[in-house]
């Protein structure tokens, strides 16, 4: 069973606050959407930090290992975080 505490910080790449680090929990896709997720590094256990979004919300500018990163809000809607405290 897993724990309630840790399942209620989990939200969405796509609802991620600006500025914050997030870890990446899990990926929620299947075939070619999963596989280009993977690809661009975003692995579970990876850590990202949402840079910007777009004045309309598409798309979104991330750092992920360094690297900046544009991906799609459709994208990020697949993509499950818990933000990092320190």
């Amino acid at each position: 069973m897993k724990n309630d505490a840790c399942e209620q910080r989990r939200i969405r790449l796509s609802e991620a606050n600006v500025g914050l680090e997030y870890r990446v929990v899990d990926v929620v896709a299947d075939g070619y959407v999963k596989k280009r997720i993977f690809d661009m590094g975003l692995l579970p256990g990876s850590i990202v930090k949402m840079v910007r979004m777009a004045p309309l919300g598409d798309p979104l500018e991330i750092l992920v290992k360094g690297f900046p990163l544009t991906i799609r809000r459709s994208e990020a809607k697949c993509i499950l975080v818990e933000e990092v405290t320190s």
